[in-house]
């Protein structure tokens, strides 16, 4: 029997939920056509707070309810869950893959850690989980690799997927401030949360790399698999000599397959400047996909901010509601390969830039030349300047050829016990 509505229901009512609710409710009719039976939102899921929120009054006040089995209930066919966080989404979001609805959300952190639970949750009720805003906002990032890419042996992934720290780099970069003046103006802007933590330290950006690598290289890639570090050692200096040798500084996601071995990290790196991503300045996100067939693919747009987050859910919504009209169920799933390995983060074999505060006297390069030749680092390129006349100190910056993880570490260890570094 043919559907005559499909009821959708709203969890959150923060700046992408109202982004989300405001679509649905304003495009109902346009909506409704596409999917080719009315769209409603029928209900939205608050905290009691939330009720004295303007957005709330301009809505009505009808629509909303603090009670869960109120929000739950049959005429609601679809879920969209925009709260974030851990907890309580990932119970809300089982709660409604068991009984039978179609989800949508755009929370990382829940589909990065659970997203096999919650996958075969949605099978086992013939139900779909949709995840498009997850990662990139409203880049299209995860139907082309459940679809477009698929024939493809994905080799790696080069991912800007944060625009927060990206704005931060860039500011650093452009204008020589230092890291706590650029995250101040990012607080003002709206781009970064009062408590920065998961943006800055690369937490955020791990999650996502988290899913796309899953996606990519047919593997469970958790969180805790990614090795992470983020921007905020990171100094005003290192932007200097990043570019007197040619290079721009980006937080990266870097995923990588060979050999059924899967790399996963997320750092600060040298981008050569004539590289696409260092041209990638502000809030937005870029993602470099390697494929055997198609070759380098790259995927640009603002990756945060509620009018990009809320069109890949709304996309998300009107594609589970043709399933529901269909009887398609779901068509999406997580094909996983078991026989692949994560390859520990001190095997990585990479060139590095190391910058030191050293004594300004005799022996003291040969000193740390050494220490870093004892480990089979071998040095491309030094430079040394003065920095402190009175204290009689330098800066040394070294690049390295290509070296072990483990070595460096080893060799980092040696030089900070050293009196003149």
């Amino acid at each position: 029997m043919k559907k005559q509505s499909i009821g959708v229901g709203l969890m959150g009512l923060g700046v992408v939920a109202g982004g989300v609710a405001r679509v649905l409710t304003e495009r109902a009719e346009v909506l409704s056509r596409q999917v080719g039976c009315p769209l409603v939102l029928k209900r939205i899921k608050v905290l009691e707070a939330d009720l004295s929120r303007p957005l709330a009054k301009e809505l009505g006040l009808k629509l909303f309810t603090t009670d869960d089995d109120e929000f739950f209930a049959e005429d609601i066919d679809i879920v969209i869950e925009a709260i974030g966080g851990e907890k309580p989404a990932l119970d809300y979001l089982k709660r409604a893959l068991k009984a039978g609805k179609h989800v949508v959300s755009s929370n990382k952190e829940v589909v990065a850690k659970h997203g096999v639970e919650l996958f075969a949750l949605a099978q086992e009720n013939g139900v779909g989980l949709h995840y498009e805003a997850s990662v990139g906002g409203g880049i299209p990032l995860i139907a082309p690799f459940q679809q477009d890419l698929v024939a493809n042996n994905i080799s790696g992934i080069y991912a800007i997927i944060n625009g927060t720290t990206n704005y931060i780099l860039t500011r650093m970069a452009k204008e020589g401030i230092d890291f706590p003046s650029a995250l101040k103006s990012a607080q003002k802007l709206g781009y970064a949360e009062a408590n920065p933590k998961n943006d800055i330290e690369g937490i955020d950006s791990t999650y996502k790399l988290a899913i796309l690598a899953s996606l990519a290289f047919h593997h469970r890639v958790r969180p805790q698999d990614v090795h992470c570090e983020g921007i905020s050692r990171l100094d005003s200096c290192d932007f200097k000599y990043a570019r007197e040798l040619g290079f721009a500084i980006k937080l990266l996601a870097i995923g990588k397959q060979s050999d059924n071995l899967i790399e996963v990290r997320v750092h600060p790196v040298f981008i050569p400047e004539e590289s696409l991503l260092a041209k990638v300045d502000g809030v937005y996100n870029a993602i470099l996909v390697e494929g055997d067939l198609v070759g380098k693919v790259l995927f640009y747009g603002e990756g945060e901010g509620a009018l990009p987050t809320s069109s890949a859910m709304v996309a998300d919504v009107v594609s589970a509601a043709r399933d529901i009209v269909t009887g398609s169920g779901t068509r999406v799933r997580w094909w996983l390969e078991p026989d692949k390995k994560i390859r520990p983060m001190a095997e990585l074999n990479t060139c590095y830039y190391l910058r030191l505060n050293v004594d300004d006297q005799p022996g003291v390069l040969a000193q740390v030349s050494r220490v870093l030749g004892d480990h089979r680092i071998s040095i491309s390129s030094v430079i040394q300047k003065t920095v402190d006349d009175e204290a009689q100190t330098a800066e040394i910056v070294i690049m390295t050829h290509p070296a072990k993880e483990a070595e460096m570490q080893q060799a980092l260890k040696e030089l900070e016990r050293m009196a003149s570094v």
